[in-house]
């Protein structure tokens, strides 16, 4: 594997046409052949575009001869990041249907259109080649891809990237890696000018490619690029993809050497710190044929444990993602382990890295994604050193082009390599980009209503909140009794990442239910806080209608009213308000004696309680019954001659009067009906908020004639 296997990652045996038909073969053609033959692509390219212009066409020998040109420019341009030419040139080759010899030819024209963006077209080439070769997984992905495309760009992240232009040149730079703990230096493998190689390596036109550093100040800006220190770690072959131990004191790196005439793949090399500079690298042994290309390491911070891209045989297609471990004792390298399906796929997988958290980061074109190269996440299964479920890490970090060797810097920085638009230069080469994670957008909406009725809005209720580092802020309920944070004067937000927060409300005449809290740790989308913070307002609360026989305390049942059903609404307070703790005050009318009432209304609020606690299950502990006989009469609204047993609406007119005795008497023989159902009013039972702290650990048990009714005295009816 030469320059180009560190770009573009496919490992194609492209095995030559025969031409025993042929009666002549131009020598253009034969100097074409060797060339491409030799994987030389950058001359190649332009001497398989002369011999197709040169070949007549003529007899079908010529035809298949001009044909394979085509397809062998294609091919070219392909292995040196061109995908608009090499397009250009699959098209040629299928009109000469050269995809009746080589059906592949309808499979990479498609990946260069996906490249380009045209997925509808590229859509059809996968179909075309799908007709050919219909067992080939690869143009099921491929059209695959081109149904979901338009998916990834809806359900974009919040990634933000950007071209690190200050690194980059007009030539390749890819692979960046962290090169020390204090994350102020950036290896990467550049094919600009100034390494040790001062040839054109014929493979990728490019310069051989060497690894490069580059330091970072304290603002964050790239200083200019220097050689990488060492002794002999670059050299004028190519050297590129590193990785580094978790002391950052041990370098893993790739080498393709570069023999005329020789086909001889990459392999991976180690390479210690000593002081400032690192030392003469050893390669470590992990194939048995000279041919055979392994790379792209990816160590464990222990530096155990080595994931590496290869073509070894065994492999599921393409390049796959092996692993190998070492032995100190015997300072080896253990018989590579392939990673397994969970992993490989019929296509590429290659340029791994670990994420922060221990997952693993890598590129594949064997799954359905973007174009070419997507980056996908596998999850670690456990503390194993297995991972399993690749996700497509979606647009925008991924691209219709070449997307691969992604690090993870911070959670919410990193750098990886891409081939989009936006690279530095005419054609999309390999550049070193950058991605940032903006901070998830929180706010925060308080809205405070009365407990017992939420269509009463609280206005004018203090609401303040503190932070889990000591900040705080307050503010005060607008006429729809809500307040709303997002930005800061300054612009900085309130309510910000891993941070935790707690909200209390207050207002004169009123008693909060309890405070709230929340948290945004481990939140990791944007999210708008929204709580409703009920309150209490000292005055009586006002339950539905509690009816009795005459004299007595039982809960009333009949065809006019179900009490007990009455109560559930009361025992729906309560369980929705586990810390609420009530009085139950019963009240009578003024039609008998003073200590009769007081007696009765005192059984009746027993009553009430006993339901609760006996039928309903309610803890005894959080109800009070109190008695207040016929002493405090009910406080009613009238206009004119008119009665509400609520406040109405209009107010215009309407006064607020005691249902007395004395009033209510007034129409005992003017108007009987209001007379009687004035003094049903006063018939009522009412609650009154003790508390919201009530603790079943701590409550103190209820007295022991609790739920012992009283006898009536005689009654002294007035």
């Amino acid at each position: 594997m030469k320059i180009k296997a560190l770009v573009s990652f496919v490992f194609v045996g492209i095995s030559l046409i025969s031409f025993s038909q042929v009666l002549y073969v131009p020598k253009q053609v034969r100097e074409a052949n060797t060339q491409y033959r030799n994987e030389n692509f950058c001359e190649a390219a332009s001497l398989c575009a002369k011999a197709y212009y040169k070949i007549e066409r003529g007899n079908k020998s010529s035809l298949r001869m001009k044909g394979d040109m085509a397809f062998k420019t294609a091919e070219c341009y392909r292995q040196t990041e061109n995908a608009k030419d090499a397009h250009e040139w699959y098209e040629k080759a299928i009109v000469l249907k050269y995809y009746e010899r080589k059906p592949i030819v309808h499979f990479y024209n498609g990946e260069m259109l996906r490249a380009l963006g045209e997925h509808a077209k590229a859509k059809e080439s996968y179909t075309a080649y799908k007709a050919l070769v219909p067992n080939d997984k690869r143009a099921d992905i491929g059209i695959r891809s081109c149904d979901i495309n338009k998916d990834f760009k809806i359900n974009k992240t919040r990634h933000i990237v950007s071209n690190v232009s200050r690194i980059n040149l007009e030539v390749f730079d890819m692979a960046p890696m962290m090169a020390n703990k204090k994350q102020n230096q950036l290896v990467f493998s550049s094919t600009r000018k100034g390494g040790i190689s001062t040839v054109n390596d014929p493979r990728s036109c490019e310069y051989y490619m060497d690894l490069w550093v580059a330091d970072i100040d304290k603002k964050g800006n790239f200083l200019e690029p220097r050689l990488l220190p060492g002794q002999q770690i670059n050299t004028v072959d190519n050297e590129g993809s590193v990785c580094f131990d978790g002391r950052m004191k041990v370098m893993f790196f790739t080498r393709c050497p570069n023999v005329r005439k020789v086909n001889l793949g990459c392999d991976i090399w180690r390479s210690e710190l000593k002081g400032k500079e690192w030392g003469e690298p050893t390669k470590l042994e992990l194939k048995d044929h000279d041919s055979i290309s392994v790379g792209h390491p990816c160590v464990t911070p222990d530096g155990k444990f080595l994931i590496f891209a290869s073509d070894l045989p065994g492999g599921f297609g393409g390049k796959d993602l092996w692993y190998t471990t070492y032995d100190k004792k015997k300072d080896t390298w253990s018989t590579p382990v392939n990673m397994g399906p969970e992993i490989n796929t019929p296509g590429n997988e290659l340029f791994p890295t670990f994420a922060l958290n221990g997952d693993l980061l890598y590129a594949s074109d064997g799954l359905p994604g973007m174009g070419g190269l997507d980056i996908f996440r596998a999850k670690q299964a456990g503390e194993q050193l297995k991972w399993e479920n690749p996700e497509n890490l979606g647009y925008p970090m991924n691209s219709s082009s070449n997307d691969y060797a992604l690090i993870e810097v911070s959670e919410k920085k990193g750098f990886f390599t891409s081939e989009r638009v936006g690279s530095v230069g005419k054609n999309q080469r390999p550049d070193i980009w950058m991605y940032d994670v903006p901070p998830n957008v929180f706010d925060l909406t308080v809205n405070v209503m009365e407990l017992f009725d939420n269509s009463k809005k609280v206005a004018g209720a203090n609401v303040s909140v503190v932070a889990s580092d000591g900040g705080k802020w307050e503010g005060t309920t607008n006429d729809n009794g809500s307040i709303f944070w997002d930005k800061k004067p300054n612009g900085d937000r309130y309510i910000n990442e891993n941070s935790s927060y707690t909200i209390t409300v207050s207002k004169e005449g009123y008693t909060a239910v309890k405070p709230q809290s929340f948290t945004t740790e481990e939140v990791k989308i944007d999210q708008k806080f929204i709580f409703d913070m009920p309150m209490i307002k000292d005055e009586p609360i006002r339950l539905p209608e509690v009816r009795y026989p005459l004299n007595k305390w039982e809960l009333l049942k009949d065809s006019t009213i179900n009490s007990k059903d009455s109560l559930n609404y009361v025992y729906d307070l309560l369980v929705k308000y586990p810390g609420l703790k009530l009085e139950l005050i019963s009240h009578t009318d003024a039609r008998s004696g003073d200590i009769y009432n007081q007696v009765l209304s005192e059984n009746r609020a027993k009553s009430c309680i006993k339901y609760l606690v006996e039928e309903k299950g309610i803890d005894a502990r959080r109800l009070v019954p109190v008695g207040q006989g016929e002493r405090v009469p009910k406080k009613v609204w009238r206009k004119g001659d008119e009665y509400f047993d609520s406040q109405p609406a209009d107010t215009a007119g309407v006064e607020e009067v005691v249902l007395e005795e004395k009033l209510i008497n007034s129409y005992k023989r003017s108007n009987r009906t209001l007379f009687t159902q004035l003094h049903q009013w006063n018939r009522r039972t009412e609650g009154r908020v003790l508390g919201m702290d009530f603790d079943p650990a701590t409550a103190p048990p209820v007295p022991e004639d609790f739920f012992k009714f009283k006898n009536l005295p005689k009654n002294t009816s007035k």
